[in-house]
């Protein structure tokens, strides 16, 4: 690679922040945070189906990621290598996210299940088609690693900072748009969408490639095959994939524990605390510590014990959340030990991106040739294999206790919970948000120890 241009701006990286603002901060947040609720309470899937559905797109972006990151790495055109993917990517991942969010009127399960299976699946597909190349262009918009941890500290303050808008904003919102829950969540998807692939097509257009991958002649599985014998790469990548089992068990199982455990929203005053503004508080923890991360990092001594220590927060505080009793007269204390968990994720959020770019030198330096984008899409089907495994195994923990769902004959969704199994359900949905994530925090330190790079 070849520096070809000027520092980094400030100007460019807000626009850089506003690529995961729409990736990680509206469509992924709102898929984390309102499904698999979204397909059993409203949309009417089994819990089976939703699990199913859930498992079979993991396995399409087993295929799909590491495709995509090598033809983005080999991706020649005016606007450079991975631009031009956010830039003609953005409408079709805007208006696909909609589709996701609507509510056909069938009466029909197969028809459903065919409608929710097809819109899930392509909705990945453009998850990725974009967001792989957004990863990417850490690789190649400099070659300073301090201006590298500038930029991932930018993008997850604003991926943090939008999710913190939109989940704050959702209830209150819904109560505007009025109407069935289907009715609401179409109409936020419309909306949403727009706002995203608008915030995308931004980043694309304000960001610059300044290096130039070092490409192969010709296309070859060498790199495919490099990939497996990288030892930081696979440390880094099971890393990453736990750091999204925890953030998607307790983002999936939310909404569950405010209407199971809960008893459904709490308002103090004239605030609405509802599954999604519970969440907001981590939110913006989040916000604040992904910009102190940089910080945090130089104080630890580097970024792989930055990463341990914040680890370390998330389990403690994990743990502690599982003995907080089940009721709303103790909800500031669970907001209190949700901020304290954010600022361990706030911590390290940052720093597994900053971890792909060392990652993807480490490779350039060993092989030859770049494989940037290749490497950074295993952090983007790292982070879609956590979130969605984690959901469909939520739905499964569930039904074991006797949570059911499906669709009545006029079409409406059904949800039961069988005689006696209410404890077991809280109980379950209580674990799967505390417990759970606190043994994945754990073996995040186990396996972030064995990784190799220091820096």
């Amino acid at each position: 690679m070849n520096n070809v241009s000027a520092k980094p701006t400030l100007k460019e990286k807000i626009a850089y922040a506003l690529g995961d603002a729409a990736a990680g901060g509206i469509t992924w947040k709102v898929m984390s945070i309102a499904f698999p609720l979204f397909f059993t309470n409203i949309f009417g899937l089994t819990v089976v189906d939703t699990a199913t559905l859930m498992l079979v797109a993991r396995l399409f972006d087993v295929v799909t990621d590491p495709i995509m990151g090598a033809l983005a790495d080999r991706t020649r055109s005016r606007w450079g290598t991975y631009r031009p993917w956010l830039i003609f990517g953005a409408i079709p991942f805007g208006l696909v996210f909609a589709l996701l969010l609507l509510t056909p009127d069938f009466s029909s399960m197969a028809a459903k299940r065919i409608w929710a299976y097809s819109i899930y699946l392509l909705m990945m597909a453009v998850y990725t088609a974009v967001n792989v190349p957004y990863g990417s262009l850490l690789g190649v918009m400099t070659d300073d690693d301090n201006e590298k941890n500038k930029f991932s500290s930018f993008r997850m303050v604003g991926a943090y900072a939008m999710g913190f808008v939109t989940l704050l904003s959702f209830p209150y919102l819904q109560k505007m748009v009025g109407g069935s829950e289907a009715h609401q969540y179409a109409v936020l998807g419309a909306v949403l969408g727009a706002l995203a692939a608008a915030m995308t097509l931004v980043c694309g257009l304000l960001t610059k490639e300044r290096l130039q991958p070092v490409r192969a002649e010709k296309f070859s599985f060498k790199p495919f095959a490099d990939l497996v014998k990288n030892k930081p790469w696979v440390y880094l990548t099971l890393t990453g994939i736990c750091c999204n089992f925890f953030n998607g068990f307790r983002y999936a199982v939310a909404g569950y524990m405010f209407t199971y455990c809960i008893g459904g929203d709490v308002t103090f005053s004239k605030l609405i605390i509802n599954y999604t503004v519970f969440m907001t508080f981590g939110e913006v923890t989040c916000m604040i510590f992904g910009g102190l991360s940089p910080a945090f990092t130089k104080l630890a001594g580097s970024k792989k014990k930055a990463f341990i220590y914040s680890a370390l927060i998330c389990a403690v505080t994990s743990i502690a959340f599982f003995f907080i009793p089940m009721s709303p007269s103790y909800m500031w204390l669970m907001i209190l030990v949700v901020i304290l968990t954010s600022t361990g994720i706030g911590f390290y959020s940052p720093l597994l991106w900053s971890m792909y770019a060392d990652v993807a030198d480490y490779a350039t330096e060993k092989n030859g040739t770049s494989s940037t984008g290749l490497i950074f899409s295993s952090g983007t089907m790292a982070q879609k294999f956590g979130s969605a495994i984690s959901g469909a195994l939520l739905t499964l923990l569930l039904g074991l206790v006797g949570f059911s769902s499906g669709s009545g004959p006029d079409g409406q969704a059904v949800v039961t919970i069988a005689d006696g199994c209410l404890p077991a359900v809280q109980n379950m949905i209580w674990a799967i948000f505390s417990v759970i994530p606190a043994a994945i925090a754990l073996i995040m330190v186990g396996l972030i120890k064995l990784y190799p790079i220091e820096k």
